[in-house]
């Protein structure tokens, strides 16, 4: 919906208890899904039950749900650490390890590559290909 440094506003029903509108929020705000549920619980039983409904069913109305493209955007992007608690993101010890396994990962399919580059098998297709 709206767009601020470079984020758009969805629903996120994936990880969504309801519809998806507290993951959204907490996506569009980098806070904790957790922290934004807590808060719109709250609200609701202090006494603000008719507006936080009312705001929660527009916004589940209004808000388009995140599209196969940006769940995948999801899927694939940077790791962010955690500065604060309610920040969304991972600590410092969780990112450092995803970190390290996505660099052994690589470094097998290296290997793999450099395997198969050097073999024999290759060399012989290569050079039947050229004649």
């Amino acid at each position: 919906m709206s767009k601020a440094n470079g984020r758009t506003l969805y629903r996120i029903p994936q990880s969504g208890k309801i519809s998806g509108v507290c993951a959204g929020i907490a996506d569009y705000f980098n806070f904790e899904t957790w922290l934004v549920r807590v808060i719109a619980v709250s609200i609701f039983l202090v006494g603000g039950s008719g507006p936080i409904l009312i705001i929660y069913i527009a916004l589940w109305l209004i808000l388009d749900s995140n599209t196969v493209e940006e769940s995948a955007k999801q899927n694939h992007k940077d790791i962010e650490v955690k500065k604060k608690v309610w920040q969304a993101g991972e600590p410092a010890k969780r990112a450092l390890h995803d970190v390290n396994s996505q660099f052994y990962a690589l470094e097998i399919r290296l290997q793999r590559l450099e395997r198969h580059v050097t073999s024999d098998n290759f060399d012989l297709k290569h050079e039947i290909n050229n004649l």
